[in-house]
């Protein structure tokens, strides 16, 4: 199973375009927090391949965390980064998601030579690219770039949970659940809320009244 999972960097290196990068990000649907997006090589040698590759959606934590090491330490590349709140305001979350995978893609090291991305292709690179319809679940390179940007985004909302107690960001990741949905509205927004979105506006308009 995970030599198939290789096959699109596979049959696209044999075509003359490798190294293939995968990317995906984590936090798009989030009403608080950064989205963050990575980009990943993977090495397709024995020794370089990864058992347990999936969608970082279906794996446990203790997986994600496993297969984050192992990814960090055994590809050929990976960056990540992060659009703020702020800026994804400011841009629109469509907007932000594509300048988010934009940015990882360019920061690998050694460049990649062409681009898989989950869902719907990246314009403005300087390689091809192509969007792969539930990428995460079937193509190595997305998986991994998925499990980085997720165990990234994990650790920053942990980190946030201290910083700002009370909403309980460690356990909803800034998601819309009722927990939070609750929380914020006897709390109010606070720094790290995107502040464009309906249950945020509405909020704050409760604490205010």
């Amino acid at each position: 199973m995970t030599g198939r999972r290789y096959g699109y960097e596979r049959a696209l290196a044999e075509a003359g375009l490798g190294p293939v990068a995968g990317a995906d990000e984590a936090g798009r649907g989030a009403c608080a927090g950064p989205l963050v997006a990575a980009a990943v090589i993977l090495d397709d040698v024995p020794e370089g391949r990864i058992e347990g590759l999936d969608d970082s959606k279906r794996l446990t934590a203790m997986a994600r965390e496993r297969l984050y090491t192992e990814i960090t330490t055994k590809a050929l590349a990976w960056s990540c980064v992060r659009v703020e709140p702020g800026e994804c305001d400011r841009l629109g979350m469509a907007e932000a998601d594509l300048q988010g995978l934009r940015r990882a893609l360019l920061r690998l090291d050694p460049a990649p030579r062409f681009a898989l991305t989950d869902g719907f292709p990246v314009p403005g690179l300087p390689v091809p690219g192509l969007g792969l319809w539930k990428g995460d679940q079937v193509c190595a390179c997305i998986m991994a770039a998925s499990i980085v940007a997720k165990v990234t985004r994990d650790r920053i909302m942990a980190d946030y949970d201290e910083q700002y107690p009370g909403y309980g960001f460690a356990g909803h990741k800034g998601y819309a659940t009722a927990a939070h949905r609750e929380r914020l509205e006897r709390l109010g927004p606070c720094a790290i809320h995107r502040l464009s979105y309906a249950n945020v506006r509405a909020a704050t308009r409760l604490v205010q009244s």
